[in-house]
């Protein structure tokens, strides 16, 4: 009997430090105005991952609002977000951290508690500055292509991804997908892209129009012509309503759904499907849903010798 291709995904939990952001990106449902949301005190952290324990959760995703890089509060929030990871790890979990753009000095600490980091690059067209990222410092292209090269040059494995939908051309996103393809030339350290369609929400400021979801599999064609046959194309199996439409998606070249629990935190308006179900719909194609840990094997032994520990650890919990 012939085997069946493998398309994976992370068990996964996600803890938001705050919610706060000083960014205002006009299609965000995450966000609340800066000092407007409390922050996730440690031990609050650690009754959640306690309760977490022996229920097959491997990832730990920190994801969190940005508090400005001049703020006072700025070393305060980063050590809330240090000390979580570190939390995570002595709990037996694998933290990955998406946070905004960091300093390389706040990467480098950030090395040191986490098997994987993240940022989306989203559009690097720096014609939505003028638009959807009008009032989001952050967001201009460059310096969010400075995250994934000192990412590069820190030998961190990386995850980044596009946002589809926001007011970019094709030609845009061909040229997003071609910086990171050179990133990954140059530093080998890009493990999966995300190709996010961009689903309206209830909570963002100014609603799009969604993007046409039935295109998602062309894009995923060119992406997977243009990036190297080593990273893998992640997409998000709660903005894909149609089970014919996911399978489009895979054949396409997609290999990954991402970090699957509760719910998603940046699209809270679209439940994670059952990982059950999802196992259901792709079997019917010929395909198996496995899991894996947020950093891919190839880049484990790029990892410091207290990570690649962990990660031996935590896989001997969940044998």
């Amino acid at each position: 009997m012939e085997s069946l291709q493998k398309v994976t995904y992370s068990p996964a939990y996600t803890i938001v430090p705050t919610y706060e952001c000083f960014n205002r990106c006009s299609y965000c449902n995450f966000r609340t105005e800066p000092s407007k949301s409390p922050w996730l005190e440690l031990d609050e952290a650690e009754k959640l991952l306690s309760s977490l324990q022996n229920t097959g959760t491997l990832e730990i995703l920190i994801l969190s609002g940005e508090v400005h890089p001049q703020s006072q509060r700025r070393a305060a929030w980063f050590q809330r977000i240090y000390d979580i990871c570190q939390l995570a790890l002595e709990m037996g979990f694998l933290p990955h951290t998406n946070v905004g753009p960091l300093s390389f000095a706040e990467m480098t600490q950030l090395k040191q508690v986490n098997v994987s980091m993240g940022l989306m690059l989203e559009q690097l067209t720096p014609a939505l500055l003028q638009s959807v990222h009008k009032h989001a410092p952050s967001k201009q292209p460059q310096l969010r292509l400075q995250q994934l090269q000192w990412a590069g040059q820190l030998q961190i494995p990386f995850t980044t991804g596009l946002l589809l939908g926001i007011g970019e051309t094709l030609a845009d996103s061909q040229n997003t997908l071609q910086a990171i393809a050179e990133i990954h030339g140059r530093w080998g350290n890009i493990q999966e892209v995300i190709l996010q369609p961009y689903s309206p929400g209830t909570n963002e400021e100014y609603k799009l129009s969604a993007f046409p979801i039935k295109k998602l599999p062309e894009i995923i064609a060119l992406a997977r012509q243009i990036l190297p046959s080593e990273i893998t194309i992640q997409i998000p199996p709660n903005l894909i309503s149609q089970p014919a439409l996911l399978i489009a998606c895979i054949e396409a070249g997609a290999r990954d759904l991402g970090g699957i629990g509760p719910w998603d935190e940046v699209n809270p308006d679209y439940p994670h499907p059952p990982h059950q179900k999802l196992a259901d719909i792709l079997q019917t194609a010929g395909w198996q849903l496995v899991q894996r840990l947020p950093v891919y094997p190839q880049h484990i032994n790029t990892l410091p010798s207290h990570l690649q520990k962990a990660i031996s650890q935590t896989l001997n919990l969940h044998k």
